[in-house]
Formats: C-alpha cells, sequence, structure tokens
C-alpha cells in the first residue's frame, strides 16, 4: 500500500507522471528482493489504472483488479455530464490504454450492482487482453461492498492460489523482505 503524493504521510505535488514515477520506484525497491514471478499487483478502483500501468511496463506474476475503471474521464462524464471533463481532470488514468501491454494473468473482480463504476466497464476491461484475462462477477455487489460477500472470498482465495510456481524458495519471497531502518533511508 503506498501513499499517493499529498495522501498520508507523503508530500509533493501530485501529478499522473509523479504518481507513476513514485509506483514505478516502489515496484523496483520490492524487485530488488523479492523476484518478479512473485509479485502480485493488485489496484483497487482508483488504483486499478495505475496497477496497469506498472504491470504493462514491467512482468509481475499477475494482475488483479478490483472494482477498476476505463478511464477517469469516462467515469467523470457519467456524473458530470454537462461539464466539459478536461476541466475538470488533471489526469485522465486510462486503464484501457494500458491493459493491452500487460504480459502477466489479468483477474478482474466486480461487483454487478456497482452504481459508481458500472461492471460492464469491468466486461470491457476483460476483452482487451481476452486471453489473459478472467473476469470474476459478484452478483449483486456494489462498489464498496464487495467484501461482504461470500463468494468474493472464495474468488480471491481462487485468484491468490492460482498457478503458483511448483517450487518456492523461500529466500525469494516477501517472507524474506528487510525494510530499511529510518537511519539507512536517510544515509543510502
Amino acid at each position: 500500500m503506498v501513499d499517493y503524493r499529498g495522501f498520508g504521510k507523503s508530500t509533493g505535488k501530485r501529478t499522473e507522471e509523479t504518481i507513476k514515477e513514485d509506483l514505478q520506484y516502489v515496484y523496483d525497491k520490492v524487485k530488488e528482493q523479492v523476484p518478479e514471478k512473485y509479485i502480485i499487483l493488485y489496484g483497487r478502483s482508483l488504483g486499478s489504472g495505475f496497477a496497469a500501468k506498472i504491470a504493462s511496463n514491467n512482468q509481475p506474476r499477475m494482475l488483479v483488479l478490483e472494482s477498476p475503471y476505463y478511464s477517469l474521464a469516462k467515469v467523470t462524464k457519467r456524473y458530470i455530464p454537462f461539464m466539459p471533463v478536461s476541466l475538470l481532470i488533471k489526469f485522465p488514468i486510462r486503464t484501457y490504454k494500458w491493459l493491452k501491454y500487460v504480459e502477466c494473468p489479468i483477474k478482474i473482480i466486480h461487483g454487478t450492482s456497482d452504481k459508481l463504476i458500472p461492471f460492464k466497464t469491468a466486461v470491457s476491461l476483460s476483452k482487451i487482453n481476452s486471453e489473459s484475462t478472467r473476469l470474476y462477477p459478484v452478483l449483486g455487489a456494489g462498489h464498496n461492498n464487495l467484501q461482504t460477500f461470500e463468494e468474493y472470498h472464495r474468488m480471491i482465495e481462487e485468484i491468490f492460489n492460482s498457478k503458483l510456481p511448483s517450487t518456492i524458495d523461500p529466500t525469494e519471497t516477501s517472507l524474506n523482505f528487510k525494510r530499511k531502518t529510518k537511519k539507512e533511508r536517510q544515509n543510502p
């Protein structure tokens, strides 16, 4: 979990480019200690576009998108159809654009009763890289209540237990991940 610039404890000016750079930096740091064959990128809602972008530039084991949007501009236009979207959105974050370059398996989880980002969005996204994508519809679920549905938990378990490498070397997994101390981070 990463705090975007300007959120949580992160500072700095937030732009689409700086967020992508920050996320790539975090991915590279994890990759220094964990082989990519063990890295799963997980993006939920707003984070789904950025997760797709990072997956398109790297070779993670899997990309999981929960309640993803096609593009942020499209979501905004749905709620404010009379305003020029270009004036409202500083960065469009086009999930659809990046999915076609993702080479790992893509899993999409979406509630069929999502009023914020309609389920048909997930269907459209699943067709972009269809040979690598599996769509998991959660019947009756909305945007913020997926975790209250039993089938959602079954889907998550299936996703994270799918196609694991036949042998796992514990020295290459996140179990061996070492976080730098504050002093080490200040004096690289």
